[in-house]
């Protein structure tokens, strides 16, 4: 029953636009989740940002 309550989401690099990474969570979220994480297109650790996944 708990993989019901996750929701998975794509974590976007917000320079490139590159789909980087899946992320889980649970489906009552109060905000946009927005992470530093290294984006292997650009070489760097850049702002990722929460987009759907299908």
């Amino acid at each position: 029953m708990a993989s019901k309550e996750r929701q998975t989401i794509l974590l976007a690099c917000t320079e490139c636009k590159n789909k980087n990474y899946y992320y889980a969570r649970g489906k009552k979220k109060e905000f946009k989740l927005e992470l530093n994480k290294f984006c292997k297109a650009c070489g760097k650790s850049t702002k990722h940002k929460e987009g759907k996944a299908n």
